[in-house]
């Protein structure tokens, strides 16, 4: 059923999470699993038409590499070995490259953390998992962090 499984992650507990049930369900179907995180740019912030800010030779090579050093710790050995693992980085908007890749690489299920913000939280910083769930070419599976406590409507 499932064929290639991509997990992004941005290295919280809810990714890890993911990653953990991305594991067991590429395994069941014996799936190849592909880690990828989506650094910002790290002038975005600075892209102004009233501002020049002069780019750091490399840096954006540096912020690929060590990212990929720390996907590359997420993954064990049999990960590489049983489900064909990989982990990438790359540097755009979380949402739509996550989208972007997953169509580009022919991925069948997307797992993914979610944060599960809720309130002026949510409005201020929108959702990542929400976007892809809206836009995925294929389907998507959230995960919350196992560890953290869900509110209920009793508990409310």
């Amino acid at each position: 059923m499932f064929k290639r499984i991509l997990v992004p992650t941005d290295f919280s507990p809810p990714s890890d999470a993911a990653l953990e049930y991305a594991r067991s369900v590429a395994a069941r179907y014996g799936a190849s699993l592909h880690l990828l995180h989506v650094a910002e740019d790290p002038y975005r912030a600075f892209y102004s038409a009233d501002v020049f800010v002069p780019e750091i030779e490399g840096l954006r090579e540096e912020v690929l590499s060590d990212t990929e050093k720390r996907l590359k710790n997420q993954l064990r050995p049999s990960d590489v070995a049983e489900l064909h693992a990989t982990a990438e980085s790359i540097i755009g908007t979380p949402a739509g490259s996550i989208v972007e890749y997953a169509g580009g690489h022919n991925v069948d299920l997307i797992v993914m953390g979610t944060h599960g913000r809720g309130g002026m939280s949510h409005l201020l910083m929108g959702s990542v998992a929400e976007r892809v769930v809206r836009t995925a070419p294929c389907p998507v599976l959230t995960v919350r962090d196992a560890k953290k406590p869900v509110a209920t409507a009793a508990a409310a």
